[in-house]
């Protein structure tokens, strides 16, 4: 049966990121109308070693609602569960929909006509009998109103193969590799055959076994996603709206169109504007080095030579002297009149302005440690002296 299992499928890398996160939304909206129900739903895993059952698990349960299920990783049976009949461990794994709606089975019940039956862990008579026992077992669970979908991953002895190899060299993933799975694989034809008769005898109306091709991990997965989907909109009888485009989808689109239309700009478009960047770049830098001498020029001008602070221009220019000429007439003049004296000399008693001709070269300013006239500079407005000490 197995043998004529098409394992060619696969799916492109476009078609499966398209498909699959379609399926998972429309598989969240059908979990949450198992909740409003009251009604539970149970996935079976089975397949070959290393064909790809986790990585499958994880896509079907990625965008449920972590409330609503429960993984169960079944092991060899240990400590009370030996003491059992072998259906006993999975009974007391059941939950009521009101706890856990979805209950998935990572390995299964099937191991007793699997690997009990090769590794000689139960007799003939109990492997034999045991078809009967879990299809009874299943027949009990679907008419409680469960909804059960058994999937068996099937994958070539050759792609078998290359993913042992592949686990061995990655560091990450070694573990997963054990020398069980070498010995099971030497068992290959023998496993190949009990899990025909599984598929056959247990493959019934109310639980069908859904094979997926398994060799492309892609294919398997949508394909997994997929047949839960319908499942549930049949048991249901509810469909779920078609998931709408998300907006990082559009935001992604109009980013990707932005850069493309960049690449496409022609070259002297692109010269031009880097060219206005590094005039602008130019300006900047100039406007902060000016500002900087600006802020450093204010004591330099009060020991400029002949120079008034605040002063534009060069210091000794003819207008600076002519204007500090007149300036110096005016004020003699207020001071005659303020005397009440003759414009031939001040009136006693009245202390004439000193001011200092820029055009004579003539300072007023005291000599000092650090050399004639620095920091003394006389105020040509007033009169006062700055930075000078009274005599």
């Amino acid at each position: 049966m197995l043998h004529t299992i098409d394992l060619t499928k696969t799916l492109t890398k476009e078609e499966y990121t398209s498909q699959l996160p379609r399926q998972q939304l429309m598989l969240r909206q059908l979990a949450y109308q198992l909740y409003e129900r009251r009604r539970g739903m149970i996935v079976v895993y089975e397949g070959w070693d290393a064909s790809g059952k986790g990585g499958n698990i994880k896509r079907v349960t990625e965008k449920l609602d972590p409330r609503g299920y429960e993984v169960m990783p079944i092991m060899a049976p240990h400590g009370e569960e030996r003491t059992h009949h072998y259906l006993w461990r999975f009974w007391r794994r059941l939950r009521p929909p009101d706890e856990k709606q979805i209950l998935i089975f990572d390995r299964s019940w099937y191991g007793r006509v699997l690997v009990e039956r090769l590794e000689g862990f139960c007799t003939d008579s109990e492997w034999r009998r045991a078809y009967r026992e879990i299809n009874e077992f299943e027949r009990q669970i679907v008419d409680f109103g469960t909804i059960l979908v058994k999937f068996w991953i099937h994958i070539s002895k050759d792609e078998q193969l290359r993913r042992f190899e592949e686990r061995r060299r990655t560091h990450y993933k070694a573990w997963k590799l054990s020398d069980e799975d070498w010995r099971n694989r030497a068992k290959w034809d023998l496993y190949e055959e009990a899990a025909n008769d599984m598929l056959l005898k247990t493959s019934t109306i109310t639980a069908p076994w859904t094979v997926l091709e398994g060799n492309d991990k892609w294919y398997a997965r949508v394909q997994a996603v997929r047949t839960l989907v319908d499942t549930l909109r049949r048991e249901l009888d509810y469909d779920p709206p078609e998931p709408t485009a998300k907006r990082k989808k559009k935001k992604r689109a109009k980013k990707r169109a932005r850069r493309e239309a960049a690449e496409a700009a022609p070259p002297a478009e692109a010269a031009e504007a880097a060219e206005a960047a590094e005039a602008t770049g130019a300006a900047t830098k100039r406007r902060a080095e000016g500002g900087e001498g600006e802020a450093k020029s204010g004591p330099g001008e009060a020991a400029a030579p002949g120079g008034a602070v605040g002063d534009e221009g060069p210091p000794n220019s003819p207008s600076d002297a002519a204007d500090k000429g007149a300036a110096g007439t005016d004020s003699a003049r207020e001071a005659e009149l303020e005397g009440g004296g003759a414009s031939g000399g001040p009136a006693s008693g009245a202390q004439p302005d000193v001011h200092t001709s820029t055009a004579s070269g003539n300072d007023a300013r005291a000599p000092n440690a650090d050399g004639p006239g620095v920091g003394a500079d006389t105020d040509q407005s007033t009169g006062d002296a700055t930075g000078a000490k009274p005599g």
